[in-house]
């Protein structure tokens, strides 16, 4: 029983980190500007909280950790803020990759 529950933990962890790496690759896709544009932290910083979110959910992840399980919780939790409220604000200002001069405010002319 007790096998088992550290695998569903370990399961857990390893979903954790794959979230915290979403959160790190879209952190880098959006520009500086659209930060303070959108009246969130700036970009320095959410790279700072994420990279080490991503280190410590690794560190989780690989079973590292265990005798300090809150770090990797605290390192979700920042991914989870960063996907669930700076995601959605930063949103309309990510640089479209086929964007260009031909397009309106509801897509390509």
């Amino acid at each position: 029983m007790l096998e088992g529950l550290s695998y569903f933990f370990w399961f857990l962890a390893i979903v954790a980190f794959v979230f915290e790496v979403v959160a790190l690759v879209d952190v880098l896709r959006v520009p500086e500007s659209a930060f303070p544009a959108a009246d969130k932290q700036s970009k320095k910083l959410w790279l700072i909280l994420l990279v080490v979110a991503n280190v410590v959910g690794l560190g989780g992840a690989a079973n590292f950790l265990p005798l300090l399980s809150f770090l990797p919780i605290a390192a979700f939790i920042v991914a989870a803020i960063y996907l669930a409220d700076v995601k959605p604000a930063v949103k309309p200002y990510k640089k479209k990759g086929q964007g260009g001069s031909g397009s309106g405010p509801y897509g390509p002319w």
